[in-house]
């Protein structure tokens, strides 16, 4: 397969040319999974989607013309899945299991538009929110912070020269490869691309993504963008996300139902999916709480994937309730993915070796490590921790509180309700850079 001069293509480009948004496959593939469940169960529930940019010293709507980010989310909108795309989905085996998407369900995706949105600027921001059937907002996640991402490099790159940008990704491709290098000395890594919603730009991840399928062989398991995985002949990996706690616990009663609410979630999944799809993020209100408080039948999952503790702490607290449960920690599996770079890997990787199986998302500092590569610092280049979350779900307010309260998100007095029914056990605040 030809490389493209991505210098040469970001030089000449046009949006025309190289829109953000090319496919609606160019998300992850936990959305799909996730997509299918609430259609399935929850068609009736209306979810709010909300951009939330937590580096506030970034003023994104001072970087980025709002005309550009109109222009790219309403190409986003004319987006529809292609032949070949949907004869992939219905037709591929995914986690060792054909037709995965149940055939009801590709017929009502074959004819899905992305929704309209609502677009502002306040104080140095945009406020960005998606809003009506959760069935549709819940797809505007990945694109909407790809499209932002992409642009701040755009418009960073715009006051480069042709040879300028040569060297900028010169830099950022021997970088990379540093990594995979380091990576190359640890037998036994199992290692996916996670990189999409905060990468530096399509092209650019297309690049990492053909990087490791040749540098890492086997160690590389997969992508979680379903397009790359397509292209590429990878398997599309991811299993569920924060939104579908945080719905269910903003749709709760009473307090009781509050706290039963990420197991009822759990129960739901379970319905549809099965072996390696059976992986626990435990972390939404906190994972000492859900650890403490967890049925017995959570531990006949597969795994879990920490998302917001220090890596070896959570993993270390996960192995300990396997083995109160009287489940050996050898067959059970963990995905840490949470800001992790190559020194964090091999970190984890060394100390749970043998111990534990185990797998990495590896994410933003993937796609998006140009730190020290153009020849001038450029703060446009510098990945910064944006998201975008439920932020209603039914008109009630969504929250989750995380083991970091920094990356807490939610109304302040519901923030307070939910710390009350879940305790701050194991909660501890660390910067959030990505």
């Amino acid at each position: 397969m030809a490389t493209t001069d991505i210098a040469k293509r970001v030089y000449d480009h046009t949006w025309k040319l190289d829109p953000i948004i090319r496919s609606l496959l160019d998300t992850d593939f936990y959305k799909l999974l996730m997509l299918q469940m609430i259609w399935s169960l929850h068609r009736d529930v209306n979810a709010t989607f909300s951009l939330i940019n937590r580096t506030k010293r970034v003023r994104i709507a001072e970087e980025i013309e709002e005309a550009e980010l109109r222009d790219q989310l309403d190409h986003a909108r004319t987006l529809r899945l292609s032949k070949k795309e949907m004869i992939w989905l219905a037709g591929n085996s995914f986690y060792g299991r054909a037709q995965i998407f149940d055939p009801d369900f590709l017929a009502w995706l074959a004819e899905f538009r992305l929704p309209d949105y609502d677009l502002r600027r306040v104080d140095g921001q945009f406020e960005l929110t998606f809003d009506g059937p959760w069935t549709h907002t819940m797809m505007w996640e990945i694109p909407a912070l790809a499209i932002v991402n992409e642009l701040r490099a755009r418009a960073a790159m715009r006051r480069m020269g042709r040879f300028t940008l040569d060297v900028l990704y010169a830099r950022a491709k021997a970088k990379l490869w540093n990594k995979v290098e380091q990576l190359r000395q640890l037998e036994g890594l199992k290692i996916s691309d996670f990189g999409t919603r905060r990468r530096h730009g399509f092209l650019w991840q297309r690049w990492c993504v053909e990087a490791l399928k040749e540098g890492l062989g086997p160690a590389f398991i997969g992508s979680s963008n379903v397009l790359l995985a397509m292209d590429n002949d990878l398997e599309a990996i991811g299993t569920n996300a924060h939104e579908l706690p945080m719905v269910a616990a903003a749709l709760a009663e009473d307090d009781a139902a509050l706290s039963e609410a990420p197991y009822r979630v759990l129960q739901d999944w379970e319905k549809l999916y099965g072996g390696n799809l059976l992986i626990v993020l435990p972390d939404t209100f906190g994972t000492a709480a859900f650890l403490r408080n967890a049925p017995d039948w959570v531990a006949n999952w597969t795994g879990f994937r920490p998302d917001s503790a220090p890596p070896i702490e959570a993993g270390e607290a996960i192995i300990r309730w396997w083995q109160s449960k009287g489940r050996d920690p050898c067959e059970k599996l963990l995905v840490f993915s949470d800001a992790m770079d190559v020194d964090s890997i091999e970190a984890t990787f060394r100390h749970f070796d043998g111990r534990v199986r185990m797998s990495f998302g590896w994410g933003t500092n993937l796609t998006n490590d140009f730190r020290g590569c153009a020849p001038e610092p450029l703060d446009g280049l510098d990945p910064i921790s944006i998201v975008c979350k439920v932020s209603r779900a039914n008109g009630r307010p969504a929250v989750k509180l995380s083991d970091n309260p920094n990356k807490a998100s939610g109304e302040p007095a519901e923030i307070e309700r939910y710390l009350r029914v879940f305790g701050t056990a194991g909660h501890a605040a660390q910067s959030v850079t990505v």
